[in-house]
């Protein structure tokens, strides 16, 4: 079987963060280049908010403070928002 924390830490690690922290150094250039909407602004808290959720993740699953459950919950959700993302492209 297959061991989902492990699954949900490497996803998180291999995908999310690096996608994430990719799109916020977008948004950086775009602030710092007077570019930037307020919507741009928004998107920016956000992802710093959705960093440091990522980065709560991977410390429950080092610490061991998460279930199976919840880790299959949190798979999944990322799952399905790489695919609406993906779909959106």
């Amino acid at each position: 079987m297959i061991n989902i924390k492990l699954e949900l830490k490497n996803v998180v690690e291999q995908t999310m963060i690096p996608e994430s922290k990719a799109f916020l150094e977008e948004l950086n250039e775009l602030i710092s280049s007077n570019n930037a909407c307020n919507d741009d602004i928004e998107a920016k808290k956000d992802m710093e908010s959705f960093l440091q959720e990522l980065n709560t993740i991977l410390n429950a699953i080092e610490k061991d403070e998460i279930t199976d459950e919840q880790a299959a919950d949190i798979y999944e959700k990322i799952i399905d928002m790489l695919q609406e993302h993906e779909d959106e492209e």
